[in-house]
């Protein structure tokens, strides 16, 4: 069993920078591949970038790439995203899932989740 907790979500003005973190329970943390999703307003939940166990393999989605960077500490059950250069689609509700295949876009690869943090860009 792992139990996700997402912080660092608030409100942010267009170009600004934020990082979310997830804090992990569990001695195993190395062994799930990580991700973050998010949910705008009225859509549904997105993949936004994922990281192997090891932390030696990153994806995005296209809609971030190049501005959002994922980077986890295994030492201290901790993963990261930053996000740089918000924009206003970037307002949604982000999650926290931990999971067995590193890089997966679907929802069902993940066997837990966190409650989520919102994050709201103002342009």
């Amino acid at each position: 069993q792992v139990q996700l907790v997402e912080s660092g979500g608030g409100l942010a003005q267009a170009g600004d920078s934020l990082r979310l973190s997830c804090a992990a329970s569990g001695r195993t943390f190395a062994n799930y591949a990580m991700a973050w999703f998010r949910r705008p307003p009225g859509k549904e939940r997105e993949f936004v970038g994922g990281i192997s166990g090891s932390g030696g393999m990153t994806s995005y989605a296209d809609s971030v790439k190049g501005r959002f960077t994922i980077s986890r500490d295994n030492a201290k059950n901790l993963v990261y995203l930053q996000m740089n250069t918000l924009k206003s689609e970037d307002t949604a509700d982000y999650y926290c899932a931990a999971g067995g295949v590193a890089g997966a876009v679907d929802r069902s690869s993940y066997w837990y989740w966190g409650q989520g943090t919102q994050v709201t860009v103002a342009s």
